[in-house]
C-alpha cells in the first residue's frame, strides 16, 4: 500500500498482547522494508508536520501489531540505537520466512538451526539494528 492509499490517521486495530513500538530513523523506509522482509501489512500512518518523518505508524506482521515512528529530538526523543531486546516471530514455514528476510537485506546474528529445546530458531538484524528472532516448533 502506498502512502497515498494509507489512512492518514493513527487508528488501527491493535492485534496481540504486548506490542513493540520501534523508534527508527527513516520509519517510512522501515515500513517498506518490513513489508518485503516479513510480509508486513500497513494499517495506519500519521506523517509529522515536517512532511519527512512519521509521528506514528502501525503495521501487522505475522498476525500481530508493531508500531513505529521516527525520532523527534525536539520533543526529547533523541536518536539511539536499538539495544537489549529483539522482536520474536513464531512462524510456520520458517525456511521461507528466513529466506525472505535475508533476501530483503537482513543479516544473520545467530544461524537458523534446530536448538536443544527442539525448535528451529535463529536471529536476524535489520538495517536499522533491530534484532528479529524467528522460531518454529519442531514437528
Amino acid at each position: 500500500m502506498s502512502m497515498t492509499e494509507t489512512p492518514a490517521n493513527a487508528s488501527a486495530e491493535v492485534k496481540g498482547g504486548a506490542v513493540p513500538y520501534l523508534f527508527l530513523k527513516g520509519a517510512a523506509k522501515a515500513i517498506d522494508f518490513y513489508m518485503q522482509a516479513f510480509g508486513a501489512e500497513e494499517a495506519a500512518r500519521m506523517p509529522a508536520e515536517d512532511g519527512e518523518r512519521l509521528m506514528h505508524a502501525h503495521i501487522y506482521i505475522n498476525g500481530g501489531s508493531v508500531m513505529l515512528n521516527d525520532f523527534f529530538p525536539e520533543f526529547g526523543h533523541a536518536e539511539a540505537a536499538p539495544a537489549a531486546f529483539n522482536v520474536h516471530l513464531q512462524v510456520k514455514g520458517i525456511q521461507d520466512w528466513w529466506k525472505r528476510a535475508l533476501d530483503a537485506g537482513c543479516e544473520v546474528k545467530m544461524p537458523l538451526e534446530k536448538q536443544f529445546w527442539g525448535d528451529h530458531y535463529g536471529v536476524l538484524r535489520d538495517p536499522w539494528g533491530v534484532e528479529w528472532s524467528m522460531g518454529e516448533t519442531a514437528a
